[in-house]
């Protein structure tokens, strides 16, 4: 992923309801592009048929609202989450370690 940490600090607003952790920390961000007109997000959840699915992606739009006029976001299964896509704060917080 290129250095896109003005996104990443926003992205960090919107926290996987269930889990009570940001996207960023879990892990769920695969890719970030940002153009003049664009933001596109390859993302993905902590499980298919998630039931926060539409919450997270608004999240992700609103939080990313104003920084272009077009916020695209791509949910993808492959290559699938595991916990060990999360980073030290997260898989503390969850008791990972």
């Amino acid at each position: 992923m290129d250095d896109h940490g003005h996104l990443l600090t926003l992205l960090q607003e919107v926290y996987d309801p269930e889990l009570g952790v940001n996207i960023v920390d879990l892990g769920l961000i695969y890719e970030l592009q940002e153009d003049p007109d664009k933001v596109y997000v390859r993302m993905t959840l902590t499980t298919p048929g998630c039931p926060m699915h539409d919450t997270i992606v608004g999240g992700v739009k609103w939080v990313l609202r104003e920084q272009k006029p077009t916020i695209e976001v791509d949910v993808v299964w492959e290559p699938k989450w595991s916990p060990d896509r999360m980073n030290d704060a997260a898989k503390q917080f969850l008791g990972y370690f």
